[in-house]
């Protein structure tokens, strides 16, 4: 299934970072190409979820292949200028959503959330006293789930 894209034109940098991370997700579906240009030497990665399920973790290091586990993005949004959130789902027990934080088209930072509702935040001084939802899980036939939820604050 084709990832959507958000309606809205996005400035240059946002559909960059989004063009970056589709690349590396293509790269990483076939198993072949190169990662090197795409993330930093020293990425930064945090995960939430069964210990069992850290997924793009073992794929970035070599540790399994694209036939262990596909991960088939279902939405991708570019938010807060150099953030990009990916999500997907197969069937009724496996949910996923990837931040990645890109800075000059190379991912630095990644966040792994597996089997968790997620909600972004922006609680930066400006905005601490009406922090603002950037972005939320879309449930979709997972709705009737129970999972766990946590917010990353940005």
């Amino acid at each position: 299934m084709e990832a959507k894209m958000t309606n809205s034109p996005l400035p240059p940098p946002e559909s960059s970072n989004i063009a970056t991370v589709r690349t590396l997700y293509k790269v990483l579906a076939c198993g072949a190409g190169e990662m090197s240009n795409l993330i930093a030497t020293d990425l930064e990665w945090w995960f939430h979820g069964p210990q069992n399920c850290h997924h793009m973790m073992k794929m970035l290091t070599g540790k399994s292949s694209p036939a262990d586990f596909k991960f088939e993005p279902r939405s991708i949004d570019a938010i807060d200028g150099g953030r990009v959130i990916v999500e997907g789902w197969e069937g009724a027990h496996v949910y996923w959503v990837h931040v990645w934080t890109l800075k000059d088209g190379v991912i630095t930072q990644f966040r792994e959330y597996f089997n968790t509702w997620l909600t972004v935040r922006d609680l930066r001084p400006l905005n601490w006293l009406s922090a603002t939802t950037l972005w939320q899980s879309h449930p979709r036939d997972l709705a009737k789930r129970s999972l766990p939820g946590l917010m990353l604050a940005i």
